[in-house]
């Protein structure tokens, strides 16, 4: 697969649900941040909690995140990766899927330009290394971290991502290769 395509696909995952990018507008002297672009944080109903409030960023990065992880969930070439995941979930335990969403939702807003969040989860080489994380079934290897790669594009395309937002995150999202792939 080509690097192009590689940083093409990646980055589409975070632009999924922009509305629009002059519904956060920020001063002619200060550039959008790819955060602001996805709707940065105007305060938006929560689909998924009845009543409460998100910042319109985080629910595009959210929307991205939950498709991305259905979609590894069903990919032979990844899935046996997440064997514990899969099990809680066929078994009607959505926790481990719950805090997966949050971290790496956590994870890619802080990547992309959000104040108002931190990630609190583990580094990047702990998350992928099944000696200190035994949630993972297994280390990464390249081909791994592409299939990853283009299960987010499908996540991101199941969420109408607009291509123009695409190579601002694979930059970020390549960055992450040699952490995480550790064989």
């Amino acid at each position: 697969m080509k690097k192009t395509f590689i940083l093409f696909s990646v980055s589409a995952i975070l632009g999924a649900a922009v509305f629009s990018t002059t519904s956060c507008k920020k001063s002619s002297n200060t550039p959008l941040t790819l955060y602001d672009s996805l709707g940065g944080t105007k305060m938006v109903s929560d689909p998924s909690t009845s009543g409460a409030k998100i910042e319109s960023g985080r629910l595009a990065i959210r929307s991205v995140i939950d498709s991305t992880i259905f979609v590894i969930a069903g990919d032979t070439a990844i899935n046996g990766h997440f064997t514990t995941l899969l099990a809680e979930v066929g078994a009607g335990n959505l926790t481990g899927f719950e805090a997966l969403s949050k971290n790496l939702t956590d994870f890619v807003a802080v990547a992309t330009g959000a104040k108002d969040y931190t990630y609190g989860g583990l580094s990047m080489a702990a998350a992928h290394d099944p000696a200190r994380n035994p949630r993972m079934n297994g280390k990464a290897d390249n081909g791994d971290f592409t299939a990853f790669e283009n299960d987010l594009v499908a996540g991101a395309n199941k969420n109408s991502v607009p291509a123009y937002l695409t190579n601002r995150l694979g930059a970020i999202v390549e960055t992450l290769r040699t952490t995480v792939v550790q064989q």
